[in-house]
């Protein structure tokens, strides 16, 4: 699905009313009755309703609303935010039918005329959509501040007032919603963590926008889901050999910091690497070849960490470099080292993050098209501070651009920025994943797709699908409190089975 600005979907509201052709009024009332519908498969008609409006679009929506509503004898008290102004004309249109309804129109023009919501009232939130450029202020303020308060459910149309669908609203009044109704897309704001706790439960319902509108838009931000990865997902052919899918190099461990290197390995592994060698501290030998005996071992001449990598780095698909390798100075001179000596993309994280955030010109010593997995703030101590979340997504671009490497911005929705420009957010994944081991899965089994012959972007893409979706499986077995990364990684085969079985 792809990701639309506002601009973009007042283009496509525009394309579907001249190409279809319909009306903008009837394309309400078909937006309107796509809402009424969610709330009617929520059983949410037995309750009486309180509908704030604006005087625009987004308020025409909330008065058909009301209107569809009070026409399946539900009760509904509508109030108008009155500016001394006429509204849009469809505004205008549907206030002329509601007010040959039974609802009850009561208009706000200070704060005499607010009143207490009855506390078994569904709220909905109709103030201001899509189209609001400037923090809400006054009267309307206190709106949303009486609304935030009254402990009652709120449902937001289109999304909620207060909030900029394509640039950060910190700071501002904005609705605290219990749902989200939204149109035919989803928005950037929905995809913010700055942004959580006004959206809640987000809807996306389809409202037969055209879609021929999306046939000519450059495919900007996109949403990674099944059928994303399913047109990057290769099944295996019955005469292949391990031969065919890579010998991957993973440099990761040092003493104390063996587990980082054993959870990276396994995810490799269990992504499909044809071969792995683990490089590390001599101190890890015997705990890697007991506890993964599939992977081959090669030991730094340091007991405790990684000083040196002697090995031909040409027989190698992909490195990883990174997990467990703490920071000290013989490991940043191997990891600069390294930087110099392997052409093809690696994959960078953790400690090889950290190292990097203090030697910034290394950057410029990348392969070219390598993954960076950072995240957040791994991610401002390499690139500087962040103001917002639309702030960091925006750097997150700009330096893959000017690194050519692939920036892996890791959280709710991962986001993968390419050195094209494009930007993708990952849609599987949960909150019991954020659990130290994590990254360490990422970091395996995006290498593991490296060897195997999947380009960095497919890699970056195919890897944060299939990560979050184990994620999603280890959850509905141990739960999100107790999954543990290594339930990730043992659920990576049913991710795969279920990647694969779709596809068929």
């Amino acid at each position: 699905m792809q990701i639309l600005s506002a601009e973009q979907i007042r283009q496509w509201d525009q394309f579907t009313i001249q190409k279809e052709p319909i009306a903008s009024i009837d394309l309400m009332e078909r937006a309107a009755s796509a809402c009424v519908d969610w709330l009617d498969e929520h059983r949410l008609l037995d309750y009486s309703f309180t509908i704030f409006c604006g005087k625009g679009n987004n308020g025409g929506d909330g008065l058909a609303i009301g209107r569809m509503l009070a026409d399946k004898k539900v009760r509904v008290v509508v109030y108008i935010l009155e500016f001394g102004f006429k509204g849009t004309e469809d505004f205008q249109f549907n206030l002329a039918r509601l007010h040959q309804s039974s609802v009850d129109i009561r208009f706000i023009q200070t704060e005499e005329n607010l009143r207490p919501i009855p506390e078994d009232e569904i709220v909905v939130d109709a103030l201001f959509g899509s189209g609001l450029n400037k923090p809400l202020e006054g009267i309307i303020a206190q709106v949303v501040s009486q609304m935030n308060a009254s402990g009652n459910k709120i449902i937001s149309i289109d999304l909620p007032s207060g909030l900029y669908a394509d640039q950060s609203s910190m700071g501002n009044p904005i609705i605290c919603a219990t749902y989200t109704l939204s149109f035919q897309s989803i928005k950037p704001a929905f995809l913010m963590p700055e942004n959580e706790s006004y959206v809640g439960e987000l809807h996306v319902l389809d409202i037969g926008l055209d879609q021929d509108f999306l046939h000519q838009l450059p495919r900007d931000l996109d949403l990674i889901d099944l059928d994303f990865v399913q047109a990057i997902y290769r099944p295996r052919h019955a005469f292949a050999h391990k031969g065919n899918f890579g010998h991957a190099l993973l440099v990761a461990g040092s003493a104390g910091k063996m587990g980082a290197a054993l959870l990276a390995a396994k995810a490799c592994l269990r992504s499909g690497s044809g071969l792995l060698t683990c490089h590390i501290p001599a101190i890890g030998l015997s705990t890697l070849q007991t506890a993964i005996p599939e992977a081959m071992a090669s030991t730094d001449e340091s007991e405790s960490c990684i000083e040196s990598i002697e090995a031909d780095l040409s027989k190698f698909k992909s490195v990883a470099v990174g997990p467990g390798i703490g920071q000290a100075d013989s490991t940043q001179k191997m990891l600069k080292d390294l930087l110099g000596k392997y052409t093809l993309p690696m994959v960078i994280d953790a400690d090889a993050l950290n190292i990097l955030s203090t030697h910034k010109k290394w950057l410029s010593h990348l392969p070219p098209y390598s993954i960076l997995t950072p995240h957040p703030r791994e991610f401002d101590r390499l690139f500087g501070e962040s103001s917002n979340d639309f702030d960091r997504l925006s750097k997150a671009r700009e330096e893959s651009k000017n690194l050519q490497a692939i920036i892996i911005l890791k959280g709710h929705y991962s986001f993968v920025a390419c050195p094209a420009g494009t930007g993708y957010f990952n849609t599987t994944g949960n909150p019991g994943m954020a659990k130290g081991g994590s990254g360490d899965a990422l970091t395996g089994i995006l290498m593991g797709l490296l060897a195997q012959g999947y380009t960095p972007e497919e890699s970056a893409i195919l890897g944060v699908y299939t990560h979050g979706l184990a994620g999603d499986l280890a959850a509905a077995q141990f739960s999100e409190e107790s999954m543990l990364a290594s339930d990730l990684i043992e659920s990576l085969g049913k991710a795969f089975q279920q990647i694969k079985s779709s596809k068929l």
